[in-house]
């Protein structure tokens, strides 16, 4: 039993004998990943930094139907390929050359783990009366063990938390609704430009910094399994779960003012109550925070995995190797997170939106090549061989991916840097825009004459049973 519950395969292909559960499982992963606590502090942003509660709204349901469409189109290549995510991306940037995206991916996770740390510390730290330097320990604890058991462990946490949260949420949106004033707050409507598309940019890199690794969680379904499900489910899990989150945020922030600013979970757990009441929702608030940091912590092992194996040519790891890079990941995470935790509001917005600006174009390339230059064929066997027919260095993606990051400086707005094209468009930042619609246009019109290197359908290669 525990030899069937603890995952054996990391970058390798996953064989058919191996594929299991329908496309309806994305939806309870994701949904399950996006109801928590910094999904909500991501919405109550939108209004801490100016905007009014219509327009928010209406702002970060656009952005969560828009990046989640990017995403859940990663999400209906697992089935078709059974590989991670990056590993495919091989295709597209080279065998090598891949590591280049893959450094920044390795970055997204220590730090998603990090900022996920800080809030679920609160949260642990509150239920076992410790504090939040010893619930961020022990949370990264609990985290690092079941990334280490893997994926049925992973998909079986969203279940469990996709009905846990949502009831929580239930509850809280309840006893939110009794405090405010609804019909005023809609009432007070002003749209403001730059305050709309942040709210948007908030949304978006949300759902787009899912890309990298999304479709680690769908490639064990099986490989008949309908992209369309695999899409839609996914879409429909990851931008209610999130809108969902996001929508309690944008109303918290919007009534509570620096109440929830000074401790975003003491304040969520006193709106809901005391006694048990307050211990089951910081077990509510953990547990959630466990969903998402598992993801952030396996997506972490794989990617480092991808990069090493890249210059080893390594396929299949030791439990003990996975075991080693699963800690890398916690223990980064861990003290980015005892080093931070004292600024986890400002710095998350800037992390957020900064992040963006290194995804977009990875998301714009792979996605364009998948399915409109390569059109789902890939060689698999070759993605691990820098001397086949991708080569180790694909320069022709890397230089796109490199004109789409200098693309979107000029309009890029954080606290550190801001873009010369910000203040004439009033402060608005849509470099994201730019990051997809620049590399996409370029990566069509430059790898479209080349493709020599794309097989008349997919190659496999038999995965031997271990």
């Amino acid at each position: 039993m525990a030899e069937a519950l603890v995952e054996r395969r990391s970058i390798d292909v996953v064989p058919d004998a191996e594929r299991h559960g329908t496309a309806f499982s994305q939806f309870t992963l994701w949904l399950g990943a996006n109801l928590q606590i910094t999904a909500v502090v991501t919405g109550a942003l939108a209004v801490v930094f100016g905007g009014d509660v219509v327009w928010s709204l209406v702002g970060l349901v656009v952005g969560n139907l828009l990046g989640g469409a990017v995403m859940a189109l990663h999400s209906a290549q697992g089935p078709r390929l059974g590989l991670p995510q990056m590993i495919q991306s091989r295709a597209q940037f080279g065998v090598r050359g891949a590591v280049v995206p893959l450094l920044l991916v390795i970055l997204m996770y220590v730090g998603f783990f990090a900022s996920g740390s800080v809030l679920a510390g609160q949260a642990v730290g509150e239920l076992t009366h410790t504090g939040d330097t010893t619930g961020i320990i022990v949370f990264a604890l609990i985290t690092g063990a079941m990334a280490t058991v893997g994926y049925r462990v992973i998909h079986a946490l969203g279940r469990v938390a996709s009905i846990v949260c949502a009831i929580a949420f239930v509850y809280l949106g309840i006893r939110l609704l009794d405090r405010v004033d609804l019909s005023a707050l809609l009432h007070d409507a002003h749209f403001d430009a730059p305050m709309f598309l942040l709210a948007i940019s908030l949304s978006a890199s949300w759902q787009l910094a899912f890309g990298p690794y999304v479709a680690d969680y769908s490639r064990y379904l099986p490989r008949t399994t309908s992209a369309k499900s695999t899409f839609w489910w996914t879409l429909s899990g990851s931008a209610i779960g999130s809108q969902w989150s996001m929508t309690f945020g944008v109303l918290v922030a919007a009534t509570a003012g620096a109440k929830f600013l000074d401790n975003q979970v003491s304040y969520v757990v006193g709106l809901g109550g005391a006694g048990i009441i307050a211990s089951f929702l910081y077990f509510v608030i953990a547990l959630g925070k466990l969903t998402i940091n598992v993801l952030n912590t396996y997506g972490g092992f794989m990617s480092m995995v991808t990069s090493v194996s890249g210059f080893r040519g390594q396929k299949v790891l030791s439990q003990r190797a996975r075991a080693v890079y699963i800690a890398l990941i916690m223990v980064a995470g861990t003290a980015v997170a005892l080093v931070g935790k004292d600024s986890f509001l400002s710095s998350f917005k800037d992390f957020l939106l900064f992040l963006l600006t290194f995804f977009t174009p990875w998301s714009a390339i792979n996605l364009v090549d998948y399915y409109l230059i390569s059109k789902e064929r890939y060689d698999i066997p070759a993605l691990s061989d820098p001397h086949g027919r991708y080569g180790a260095w694909r320069w022709d993606a890397l230089t796109v991916y490199g004109i789409g990051l200098l693309a979107q400086l000029p309009f890029l707005a954080t606290h550190f840097y801001t873009g010369p094209l910000v203040e004439p468009l009033g402060g608005a930042d849509i470099s994201w825009i730019v990051g997809l619609v620049v590399p996409a246009v370029l990566y069509w019109a430059v790898a479209r004459r080349n493709t020599a290197h794309i097989p008349e359908r997919t190659l496999r290669e038999p995965v031997a049973a271990e």
